[in-house]
């Protein structure tokens, strides 16, 4: 029986997977990425505890844009050659793709209880489908019917540019821009987006953080904690920074609906949102997402869901090699 490996790397963490032809796992493990040099050593521990000498094809989604065979990873210094990768582990096939294409090509497999529906909208058969979200970067891709299936079409829209909406969004923009120049919507719809409008919000005087949260984001992943804290009526700033990460994310997934006009669905994943859904159902995302003058009716017939599967991008890497 044939075995496949297939792995999903981003910025903050790798998931790999081997399996069987018949789709069955052999083993499956999570690493922190910026722990190896690169995906070749992570592979060497991998397919050693594995102990299958043999394997037929492999898949890696990862998040950066991929140019023919290589990918220089956007959130990680790693450079990915699938040749190199093909020759070293003696794998007949390697291909790379972006990881929101793997979360694409997952999306016609995902089960009811993988997703969290913001809105229902009006669900069209064969429409267009977005795919979005915010983890240590931003991803984006959309899926096009054509020949009988959905087409999956990778992109880098995260970078496009941070477009502020209020006054305090135009604070935050002037404040990114002397740190950055160019402020992408990454910039800001990211778990290191979550901490830099935090740090906006202190540098600039709108609220200051309790010890407790200051601690708790030293000892550990500095924007889970904002998000945890924010949980607290006792500490406004966190709080402030997750209701304005929430609000200039739904008018980003706002405008990719306006130039997709998605009508089989807008997918939300990347990691955060999942972790998140008390502030994804509580008005601010909908609210910004709709925010579009006379365009506001046509955007509330767009199915959004937020995916709650952690290993979507891992099935949709899996998907394209078997």
């Amino acid at each position: 029986m044939a075995h496949f490996l297939a792995g999903d790397i981003g910025g903050t963490k790798t998931l790999l997977q081997l399996s069987r032809e018949d789709g069955s796992t052999l083993l499956q493990k999570s690493y922190a990425s910026a722990a190896c040099a690169g995906l070749a050593e992570m592979l060497d521990e991998f397919l050693r505890e594995a102990g299958i000498p043999d394997i037929a094809a492999a898949c890696f989604a990862l998040a950066g844009p991929v140019f023919g065979r290589k990918v220089q990873l956007t959130n990680l210094p790693w450079a990915v050659d699938a040749d190199a990768i093909a020759a070293r582990f003696g794998i007949a096939q390697v291909m790379l793709i972006n990881d929101f294409e793997a979360v694409g090509r997952s999306i016609a497999a995902l089960h009811t209880n993988d997703l969290l529906t913001l809105q229902a909208g009006a669900p069209q058969e064969r429409g267009a489908r977005v795919v979005a979200g915010a983890g240590t970067g931003l991803g984006v891709g959309w899926l096009t019917w054509a020949h009988g299936r959905y087409i999956v079409h990778a992109s880098e829209g995260g970078h496009m540019d941070f477009a502020p909406a209020d006054a305090l969004q135009y604070e935050l923009l002037r404040y990114l821009q002397l740190r950055h120049g160019h402020v992408s919507c990454e910039r800001i719809v990211s778990g290191p987006g979550l901490v830099a409008i935090y740090e906006f919000l202190r540098d600039s005087g709108h609220a200051r953080p309790s010890a407790p949260l200051v601690a708790a984001m030293l000892e550990g992943d500095a924007a889970a904690s904002i998000a945890r804290f924010a949980q607290h009526e006792t500490e406004p700033i966190a709080r402030m920074a997750l209701e304005l990460f929430v609000a200039v994310y739904g008018a980003f997934v706002g405008n990719l609906a306006l130039l997709m006009l998605p009508r089989g669905g807008i997918y939300l994943a990347g990691g955060i949102a999942a972790k998140i859904p008390a502030a994804m159902q509580g008005g601010a995302f909908m609210h910004a997402f709709l925010a579009k003058g006379r365009y506001a009716d046509l955007l509330e017939t767009l199915p959004v869901h937020v995916v709650l599967n952690p290993h979507v991008g891992l099935l949709g890497a899996r998907l394209a090699v078997q």
